[in-house]
This record gives C-alpha cells, structure tokens and sequence, in this order.
C-alpha cells in the first residue's frame, strides 16, 4: 500500500487549520497541525513531504521559522507553501528568496491551496533530470542524487531553487538561458515570480561559488549562463 503524503500546517489560527487538515485529509494527505512556529520547531519534521506556513503569528514568525528550516541540513529540501494575509511584492520576494516554493494569500479558497500543494508536490517529485549524477567543473562537485553541491571539499548549502539553477547552467555551460526559459524551467507555472527573484538568487548563487561566481555570466538583453 502507498504511504500517504505527509503535510504539516502551521497557523495560530485553530479554526483555519482544522478546517485544512480535514480537507486535506479528504484528498488522501496525512495532515498534522501545530498552532506556532515554535510547536512545529518541536516535531520531527523529516518525515513530512510539504509545510504549509503562515506568515503573521506570535513570538517566531513564519519567515523566521522557514529560514531555520532552509538553513538545517535535514529539513532544507523540504517543500514550504506561505499561507498569509499579507499581499505586497517584498513579503513575496523575501519569502521566494528564502527558498518558499510558492505563496498564498489570504482568503483564499481550500480549492486553490489543494491545486498548489500538487503543483509543488508533483515538481518536487521530478529531481533534477541532467542524464547524470555528477557534474564536476574543477572545484565545484554536484551530486543530482544526493542534491549537494561542494565547492573545493566544503559543502555549500542553497535552497532548492539556487540548486536546480546551478544544476541547469553546469549542464549546460557556455548556453545563455532567458529569463523566460529560467522561469519555465524553475519555477512552476501557477507561482508567480518577479523579475528581482531570479536576479536575486543569482546573486546569492555567484556569492556561494566563491571564485567560481565569476563563470555565471550576464549578458544584458538576454539572460544568464556558466562559462568554463
């Protein structure tokens, strides 16, 4: 028998969260709720397949929370969906650059979390397809399989977005992908991305490579890619 998929849904709102774990539920996920971001710090979270995560709640926020989450080794590949009320263009980018792989607003129908939760479900599923499982361009090492990246035998962590990137310009080096190709190619069709988003996460991904960020090349007009 298949297990079923587990999701964790985190809001201080008791009522909402019920009314998501029952939903949820109907659809076939195994759903567990905890009422703050510091209930959630307390559970075992390496089991669950996604995090359903409010933005607004007393004492940690959930932006403090997810940035914990990305930055521990057994819990940075997990999938995060932000739940909020708020709506303007820096919480989105904010909670994008962290490593959140889309971002709800407040109200919003249980139909439309459901199709976002597959959406990100089924992305997450497909790894990274490069007709490889290593790609090593001198210092720089990638395993596909094992989803890290070393630089000079130090292991680098970077949320997933930031990986797939790497990922696709080192297979592809020497070839300039468009900012339209790199968000078809990352980021899901139902998220919608900005601009500053992808430009941001390259900056975060030339500073990580450390002497190797130089070989991430802009070309104006065009877009981006990795010169040997």
């Amino acid at each position: 028998m298949e297990q079923k998929q587990r999701i964790l849904v985190v809001d201080d709102e008791e009522t909402l969260c019920e009314a998501l774990r029952f939903n949820l539920e109907e659809e076939g996920y195994s759903v567990d709720v905890a009422f703050s971001a510091e209930e959630a710090l307390a559970l075992n979270l390496t089991d669950y397949s996604l995090i359903l995560l409010d933005i607004m709640m007393e004492e940690m926020s959930g932006t403090t929370l997810a940035s914990i989450l990305k930055r521990r080794q057994d819990t940075s590949r997990i999938p995060i969906i932000f739940c909020t009320a708020k709506d303007n263009e820096d919480d989105m980018v904010n909670g994008l650059n962290i490593g959140v792989d889309d971002y709800i607003t407040k109200p919003y129908s249980i139909r439309n979390v459901i199709a976002r939760i597959r959406a990100v479900l089924r992305r997450c599923s497909r790894s990274v397809s490069t007709g490889q499982s290593d790609i090593i361009y001198k210092g720089i090492h990638i395993s596909t399989i094992e989803k890290n990246c070393s630089i000079d035998g130090k292991d680098i962590r970077m949320p997933r977005k930031e990986f797939e990137l790497l990922v696709l310009m080192l297979s592809n080096p020497g070839r300039v992908f468009s900012r339209e190709e790199l968000l078809k190619k990352i980021w899901p069709e139902e998220v919608v991305v900005l601009d500053r988003v992808i430009d941001v996460n390259i900056t975060r991904l030339r500073s990580k490579l450390g002497v190797y960020g130089k070989n991430i090349v802009t070309r104006s007009g065009y877009g981006y890619g990795f010169f040997k």
